[in-house]
């Protein structure tokens, strides 16, 4: 039995594997001893927890309501399911294995209402009571008359000297809502603690009403900066669970949208950071590269951040070999400028002052709490779909992993700058081997109850999307997950220590999703 074997054998369960899935995925249904069993044989062979939601399924024949999670072991995903039969009191915690658990877990109990057995945290995560329906993800959400938003128990720091700081929800500037509490002597940043949940828009109840075939669209607002990722996603689920095969030229090209979706994230955020910095002018340049970025992709896709490119069985559009030759040039022109500025941020003094040591997170917390994407290979912690489990067209293109292991701003920084790099390299190299065919496959409704499993390196990291479709082809459920969710809880270590005006820097240097950790 191979090491890869092992590692899913180890979780003690009785796994089937996914048919027709992109990326290699099994799922089972378990008991609660088995559900416990699993997280710690997971944690204990260093496999990270992906993602933790609950589902109500009590409108199929002998359904309930049920939690599940998923594991990224070396072989795959692992998706394991717990039914919880009526007055189940809940289910086992396991937020002592994998910290990541524990507020997805009480957001599962705001959307759902399934609580871990002896979770220490009960406070709500989503809801801040202002929703209409309480619960609702269920299929009997219970109503409210008169929402009201309550306190919350936030952790307080005492001592000589502690003040806080409260920070939001609404910022000086157009970004998306959430509060943070500082925690200072002085400047010293003793501790943070966030509350999101204020931008919830209820895409997963959406999504349960919308038909299959029309939900990719949907998906690919998620998180507008990842919609490629999200779109491809929830279409390799859908695909999955269709026993669908996109033509080899349809994955070229969404391999091709993807790339272009990370260099212009990657521009965007390597002049904002160079803005936190106090050097405007790597703002001034980067945005013009980005711009122009933008306004190919417009031109070629008739979107410029690309929104609705990818769909079910393929893509919308084709790439003829004028716009191929465009694309080329253009990474050409634009990589030359990027290496240029990186030998001007590598050299700025005031700047390098300000990125070298700040917001550090070590390897060992980053693996402890499931840090994973952008952040954690910056961390030394190695993880790229692309390159660990590729599916096609990446399983052709031996794509580079960019790994630097001081975990702070500048490795965060550096990241981006090769990711850039390498992301020209592929975008070339798709444009140029790009295969004839077809852009689409038709996709059937197979008339039985499936599951699929979508996993995509977006930008950020791994983007996650499980799909239930009930035997009239109808969606039960899609979640989908943002590799955010991970990254806030270290976003709250990262500062520690750091000055207070460090802040923005640390924050941009990880540039999470509001609205993909809060769909």
């Amino acid at each position: 039995m191979s090491m890869r074997a092992k590692t899913l054998r180890r979780l003690g369960v009785d796994f089937t594997a996914l048919p027709h899935a992109a990326v290699p995925a099994w799922h089972a249904t378990v008991d609660a001893p088995r559900w416990l069993d699993a997280a710690r044989h997971a944690h204990a062979a260093g496999s990270r927890l992906v993602s933790l939601w609950g589902t109500d399924r009590r409108a199929m024949a002998g359904g309930t309501l049920a939690v599940s999670a998923a594991y990224a072991l070396p072989e795959g995903l692992a998706w394991v399911d717990l039914p919880m039969a009526d007055g189940t009191p809940g289910y086992p915690d396991i937020a002592d294995q994998h910290p990541a658990a524990a507020r997805m877990q009480r957001a599962a109990a705001d959307l759902v209402g399934i609580r871990p057995v002896g979770a220490p945290d009960a406070r709500p995560w989503l809801d801040h009571g202002a929703w209409t329906e309480h619960h609702p993800l269920r299929i009997d959400p219970a109503a409210r008359a008169a929402p009201a938003a309550h306190d919350y128990a936030f952790v307080r720091v005492e001592g000589d000297g502690v003040h806080e700081i409260p920070v939001g929800p609404v910022h000086a500037g157009i970004i998306e809502p959430g509060h943070f509490r500082f925690s200072v002597v002085g400047e010293k940043v003793l501790r943070l603690e966030e509350r999101l949940g204020y931008v919830h828009r209820g895409m997963e109840q959406r999504l349960a009403r919308t038909p299959p075939l029309d939900a990719h669209r949907l998906a690919g607002r998620m998180s507008g900066d990842c919609t490629v990722a999200y779109a491809w996603s929830y279409c390799m689920a859908l695909e999955s669970a269709t026993g669908c095969t996109p033509p080899p030229r349809a994955l070229h090209l969404r391999a091709l949208l993807l790339e272009r979706e990370r260099v212009a994230n990657h521009l965007g955020d390597l002049g904002a950071l160079g803005n936190d910095g106090a050097f405007a002018f790597g703002l001034a340049q980067f945005s013009r590269l980005r711009e122009d970025w933008l306004r190919l992709s417009g031109a070629v896709f008739g979107h410029r951040l690309t929104m609705d490119a990818v769909v079910p069985g393929g893509v919308a559009r084709d790439l003829d070999a004028s716009a191929r030759e465009h694309m080329i040039e253009q990474c050409d022109a634009v990589q030359a400028e990027v290496r240029a500025l990186r030998a001007i941020y590598d050299e700025h003094a005031g700047l390098q002052d300000r990125f070298a040591g700040t917001g550090c997170v070590t390897r060992e917390l980053a693996a402890r709490l499931g840090l994973a994407g952008l952040a954690a290979r910056a961390s030394g912690q190695a993880g790229d779909l692309r390159c660990d489990q590729p599916w096609a067209p990446y399983d052709t293109l031996a794509v580079r992993e960019a790994v630097h292991n001081a975990g702070d701003v500048a490795a965060r920084v550096a990241v981006r700058f090769d990711e850039v790099d390498e992301s020209m390299r592929l975008i070339r190299v798709l444009c140029a081997t790009l295969p004839e065919g077809a852009i689409r496959e038709d996709i059937q409704l197979t008339g039985a109850a499936a599951f699929g499993a979508g996993r995509v390196e977006g930008w950020r990291g791994e983007v996650f999307v499980a799909l239930e479709l009930d035997a009239g082809g109808r969606i039960v459920r899609c979640h989908a997950h943002d590799p955010s969710w991970h990254a806030w809880h270290v976003l709250e270590h990262a500062v520690i220590g750091n000055i207070v005006p460090d802040f923005p820097l640390i924050n941009k240097s990880f540039n999470l999703s509001y609205a993909g950790h809060d769909a």
